[in-house]
């Protein structure tokens, strides 16, 4: 099993763009939610032009300063937990990653 096998069939979506917005890489998930935008036709195009503002300047900052973006939202009833970070290899920040997850209405939520 090639390292990264796993997320191929992962149950959130996954997308993965490299520092100036190209997308590199999207999961089955990943493809299935952006089907209406072109779903894996959008590896090699740029998530700049995908968002309009002010999502578009956010995803700008991230990309120039590697911060991370995390919240939540609801479509179609449907609740997500959004989570865009900056991934790495051999130490170098090589651009972003946004992990989707559908979550119920209500979660439990623990302190530790």
């Amino acid at each position: 099993m090639n390292g990264i096998d796993w997320i191929r069939e992962f149950p959130g979506a996954v997308t993965v763009c490299d520092l100036n917005g190209i997308v590199l890489e999207m999961n089955e998930k990943s493809a299935e939610t952006f089907r209406k935008y072109g779903g894996k036709d959008l590896i090699g195009k740029n998530l700049l032009d995908c968002h309009p503002e002010p999502a578009r300047g956010k995803l700008v900052q991230l990309l120039e300063t590697g911060g991370q973006n995390v919240y939540a939202t609801e479509k179609n009833g449907i609740r997500k937990l959004i989570y865009q970070a900056p991934w790495y290899l051999d130490g170098q920040r090589r651009g972003m990653v946004e992990l989707a997850l559908e979550i119920p209405a209500v979660i439990p939520h623990f302190l530790r």
